[in-house]
């Protein structure tokens, strides 16, 4: 049956400088910055957390069903996500704006500056998540609009459709009591050792309570240490898998909470579906872009899943 993957769709526009923005840009002169960077290498990619985890449920043989909005120019990530194979009955296109976009331009050294324009996305409060949807197995709230990862958690809920809250950088934009409603309305919480951090320090609970409320689980990902996760107030470490290179940990993320869904969806127990995530995310880091990686369902054992 179809995960349902609320968040955002966007494009990517990635520059390499091949120098450093410290010979560059002036300390003293900051005030009256006014500069430019020669980027001879440009990709676009296309992005969006809800298009990244679509990607790799697609590949790794889920159903995904992203809800989400694109603008003007979205026709060619609509175009793309029908060719994978992924349903886009609820991705929506506002003619009036542009698709969200991201502009990251990288130096020698990896620092970044980085412009993001949320367009669409901030009408994504529009869409409206049918109650009931028995044709719905699980569903995941990931980072997009503030308005509508509130409203379509409340929607979801409502629905009876069991989903991970998986606020990522949009946690900031939420208050302790918002962060309190989300958790009493989700299944499980997905989060980074940073947001986790920060969702004890807003919410006034640490992980292990936390894990002790209704939720069946909260996962901590902690990188190429692996994962925490926790299960009624008692943490199991999984460890990490090497991965063959490192190029690029845009996206490690999303691939991972598309395995996620996809074992949970299946009934898997939540060590086995952290285990799959942490080899499919592996297996991102190895590929640039966060929709270019190649993913094996039989090579990861799931043929018989």
């Amino acid at each position: 049956m179809p995960a349902l993957i609320c968040g955002s769709l966007a494009f990517d526009t990635i520059a390499t400088f091949p120098g450093r923005f410290a010979d560059q840009i002036l300390p003293d002169h900051i005030h009256i910055l006014n500069t430019s960077f020669l980027v001879p290498s440009l990709r676009r990619e296309f992005g969006g957390c809800a298009g990244n985890i679509a990607y790799s449920l697609k590949k790794l043989g889920g159903e995904p069903l992203p809800m989400a909005t694109v603008g003007a120019d979205g026709d060619v990530y609509l175009a793309r996500l029908r060719e994978l194979g992924i349903d886009t009955r609820h991705v929506a296109l506002l003619p009036e704006c542009y698709s969200a976009q991201c502009h990251i331009t990288t130096d020698r050294d990896n620092n970044q500056i980085t412009a993001f324009h949320p367009g669409a996305m901030e009408h994504a409060v529009r869409l409206v998540i049918p109650n009931p949807r028995g044709d719905i197995a699980i569903g995941i709230i990931a980072p997009d609009g503030r308005d509508a990862m509130l409203r379509h958690a409340e929607q979801m809920a409502e629905a009876g459709i069991p989903f991970v809250f998986d606020p990522g950088q949009g946690l900031p934009l939420f208050n302790g009591d918002e962060l309190r409603h989300f958790v009493e309305l989700a299944t499980w919480v997905a989060v980074n050792d940073y947001e986790g951090r920060m969702l004890c320090d807003r919410t006034g609970a640490d992980l292990a309570t936390l894990s002790r409320s209704h939720l069946k689980g909260l996962v901590v990902t902690l990188g190429h240490e692996g994962c925490d996760v926790w299960v009624d107030g008692e943490v199991t470490r999984v460890t990490g898998v090497q991965a063959e290179a490192v190029v690029d940990p845009t996206g490690c993320g999303d691939a991972f909470r598309a395995a996620l869904l996809y074992g949970l969806e299946r009934g898997w127990d939540l060590v086995r579906c952290v285990e799959l995530g942490n080899r499919v995310g592996a297996i991102k880091i190895a590929a640039a872009g966060t929709q270019n990686h190649a993913l094996d369902p039989v090579a990861l054992g799931l043929g018989a899943a």
